[in-house]
């Protein structure tokens, strides 16, 4: 528990500097001279260059550990952001949003597996997860408008120095405060032996079950809505709008917090809270698109409480799915598919733009993540598991 505790304090001071640059990178990328299409590639290259970084981190993370991930995506993503308070030509905005992209895609496949690791127990897992998720949204809770308040000080170059050096303190805490090796790991081992060894086929190999592929589709979806809805909200406010973007954005995280609060929704099961939110989040993003008369922060309240259901549900079955010593290899794959939405989001959004409304873009992406949900019996995704013959069961 007190590794939680302090992985939950570097998250808190992690997520309130991240959250606090949503407001601010699009009225200060039009301050540089760029266009909504320039702004679309800029949002989307951060994430496009998580890539490469989820694909280390899977494999390095289960080989090595969390810490020296957790400390190196903090302090490097830091000492970016120093960099970037100087930027001053849209590709140079450009070029710093793709090397942070790179170096905080350790971040999330690290301490997701650290807290996984931390408990053998499912019920216990599903808190740990809630916990990530009420950590998460109580820093973007307040950072949105606080990152549009320091704005207003300080300006766009102390702001971003100051979120740098919050960093760059926080991977030094890090690396003093975050064990080597989480220490339920030696208890989980003996359990994680039986499960290998009833899941073992005839021969006695320990072949792991693979997953399939159309689960990572369930991330992909959700995040080209949310890569939309950043895109979008700042612009429909203006350049001069910082402080609405910003208390819009809270409003947002204030609804994801009450429902992942609400610790007795880790009872139902992962496919149920699943559907759910994703038939709640697509008619939020409708209501937007087609009801502009209703008052924003009442929809993008709705829409993050049914984003509180959705993603502790998610964390829940990529664990189930990801076995004993495969969590990190699951949630790289997780956020390697989550990369990829939140590239193509704001991409497509900035290139259709002017066709149609990016909100109803992000209703038909939902919509479709609601469609290809895999079959299963009531309540449950059905998993993917192959007979021994490499056929599909």
């Amino acid at each position: 528990m007190k590794t939680a505790l302090w992985l939950y304090l570097f998250l808190f001071l992690a997520f309130f500097d991240l959250h606090a640059q949503y407001p601010i990178l699009t009225p200060f990328a039009i301050s540089l001279g760029a266009g909504p299409a320039f702004i679309g590639w800029m949002m989307g290259m951060y994430s496009l260059t998580h890539l490469p970084g989820n694909l280390l981190a899977g494999v390095l993370v289960d080989r090595n550990g969390s810490r020296r991930y957790i400390v190196f995506a903090l302090t490097a993503a830091g000492i970016i952001l120093l960099l970037q308070a100087h930027a001053q030509l849209p590709w140079h905005l450009l070029l710093l949003r793709a090397a942070s992209g790179f170096a905080l895609a350790f971040l999330s496949p690290a301490c997701m597996t650290l807290l996984a690791s931390l408990s053998s127990n499912p019920v216990t897992q599903g808190k740990y997860m809630s916990g990530h998720g009420i950590i998460h949204t109580l820093a973007s809770v307040v950072s949105p408008a606080a990152g549009a308040f320091i704005v207003a000080k300080a300006g766009y170059s102390g702001t971003f120095s100051t979120l740098g050096w919050l960093l760059i303190f926080t991977g030094v805490m890090a690396f003093f405060s975050v064990p080597k090796h989480a220490p339920a790991l030696a208890v989980q081992k003996p359990a994680l032996d039986v499960q290998q060894k009833l899941a073992a086929p005839p021969d006695g190999s320990l072949a792991p079950a693979p997953v399939s592929k159309r689960y990572y589709l369930l991330p992909f979806f959700v995040s080209c809505s949310q890569g939309v809805l950043f895109f979008e909200l700042p612009l429909s406010q203006g350049a001069d709008g910082i402080m609405s973007t910003g208390i819009l954005l809270s409003l947002l995280s204030l609804g994801a917090l009450v429902t992942l609060s609400l610790f007795f929704l880790n009872r139902f099961e992962p496919g149920i809270r699943i559907a759910a939110a994703l038939l709640f989040m697509a008619i939020c993003f409708f209501s937007l698109a087609a009801f502009r008369s209703l008052p924003a922060g009442a929809v993008l309240f709705l829409l993050g409480a049914a984003k509180g259901i959705l993603f502790p549900a998610m964390a829940s079955l990529f664990i189930s799915l990801g076995g004993g010593g495969r969590l990190g290899r699951t949630f790289s794959l997780q956020s390697i598919a989550m990369s990829l939405g939140a590239f193509a989001g704001p991409v497509a959004a900035g290139q259709l733009r002017g066709y149609v409304s990016p909100y109803f873009i992000a209703f038909l992406l939902l919509m479709t993540a609601l469609l290809l949900l895999p079959p299963g019996r009531p309540g449950k995704l059905a998993a993917y598991a192959p007979d021994w013959n490499g056929h599909a069961a």
